[in-house]
C-alpha cells in the first residue's frame, strides 16, 4: 500500500543557453509525475510510479533516480523498441525558456490499460494523474481513465492537475473537452490561473479546487470555503515546470491531515525550493528542510 500511485512520462531534458553555438550542456530529467513522486518521497510518503521507458540510457537514468529516492518502480514497463522522449530547452532573453519537444512514438506514449496495476492503484491512499499523460497517444488516455476508474470504484482519492500543453492537442476544443472529462472525475483538482477556462464546466462538480497565481500566491476552495496565501520570496533560477513541486508539497499536507491553509503553504515552499534550482526536481526538500 503506498500514500501515493502516480503515473506518467519521463522526459530526458538537454538544456543550454544557445544549444546550436554552445559546447556544454545540462542533462536532466523531467516530468510533471516524476517531481510530484519525488517531493513526496522526499518528504517521506510511500509513492509508486508507473511508466514506460526505453532501455536506452535516458531510460536507464529515470529508473536510477527512482530506485534513489525511494519510490516503487515495481509496475514500470521497459520497452526495447521504443526511445525515450527528449526535450531540447534554450534559454534566450533572461528567463524566457524555448522548447522542442521530441516525443513522439515515445515509450512513455505507449503505456497502456494493460501495464496498469489494479491492486497497487486500489490499494493506495491518493492516485495522482495529470492532464498530460492522457495527451500523448490513444494508449495513454485509455490508461489514465482505466486507472481513475479503478481509484474510484475503490474508494480511492483522485487528485488531477490540469497541466494543459497545448502542442500536445490537436485544437484548444479538443483540449477543453479531454481536459474537462478528466477534470470531472477529479476528489482534488489542480490549475493555474490561465487553465479555469478550459475546465470551467468540471469546477462547479468538485469539493477541492486549487488554483496556483504564480508570484501572486495560491488559493484553494475546499467545501465550499476559500483559504489564501501569498508566494514565497525566493531568487527564481528556473520557473519552468515548478507546478509539481506545489502539488507534492500540498498532496504531503493532505496526507499529514493537514487544514487547507497549512497544504498551501506547503505547496508553496515547495515550488519556492523548486524555481531555485535549475531543476524541476533536484533541488526539492526533505522534511527536515521544511520551513517551520
Amino acid at each position: 500500500m503506498s500514500d501515493v500511485f502516480t503515473l506518467g512520462e519521463v522526459l530526458g531534458v538537454i538544456s543550454a543557453e544557445r544549444i546550436r553555438h554552445d559546447v556544454t550542456a545540462r542533462l536532466d530529467l523531467e516530468g510533471s509525475e516524476l517531481t510530484v513522486a519525488v517531493g513526496l518521497a522526499r518528504l517521506g510518503h510511500s509513492v509508486g510510479f508507473l511508466g514506460r521507458v526505453s532501455d536506452d540510457e535516458i531510460g536507464v537514468r529515470t529508473l536510477t533516480v527512482l530506485r534513489g529516492e525511494g519510490i516503487d518502480v515495481s509496475h514500470m514497463r521497459v520497452d526495447e523498441t521504443a526511445s525515450s522522449g527528449i526535450v531540447l530547452r534554450q534559454r534566450r532573453i533572461g528567463r524566457v525558456a524555448h522548447a522542442v519537444n521530441y516525443r513522439d512514438g515515445s515509450a512513455g506514449s505507449r503505456l497502456s490499460t494493460g501495464d496498469v496495476p489494479a491492486g497497487a492503484i486500489q490499494s493506495a491512499r491518493i492516485l495522482h494523474v495529470s492532464g498530460i499523460t492522457p495527451a500523448l497517444s490513444g494508449f495513454t488516455w485509455s490508461a489514465v481513465h482505466h486507472a481513475v476508474k479503478l481509484a474510484k470504484d475503490a474508494g480511492v482519492l483522485v487528485s488531477v492537475d490540469v497541466n494543459h500543453r497545448a502542442y500536445l492537442w490537436e485544437s484548444v476544443e479538443e483540449a477543453r473537452e479531454g481536459l474537462t472529462e478528466l477534470a470531472a472525475s477529479a476528489d482534488i483538482l489542480f490549475a493555474n490561473q490561465d487553465e479555469l477556462g478550459l475546465v470551467e464546466n468540471a469546477i462547479g462538480s468538485l469539493r477541492e479546487l486549487v488554483v496556483t497565481r504564480g508570484s501572486k500566491g495560491a488559493s484553494a476552495t475546499v467545501d465550499g470555503f476559500r483559504y489564501d496565501t501569498q508566494a514565497a520570496p525566493v531568487t527564481v533560477v528556473d520557473p519552468t515546470e515548478v507546478g509539481g513541486a506545489f502539488v507534492a508539497g500540498y498532496l504531503s499536507a493532505l496526507l499529514d491531515d493537514s487544514h487547507p491553509a497549512d497544504r498551501l503553504k506547503r505547496g508553496i515552499a515547495l515550488a519556492a525550493f523548486a524555481v531555485a534550482s535549475p531543476s524541476t526536481w533536484q533541488g526539492l526538500p526533505t522534511r527536515e528542510e521544511l520551513p517551520p
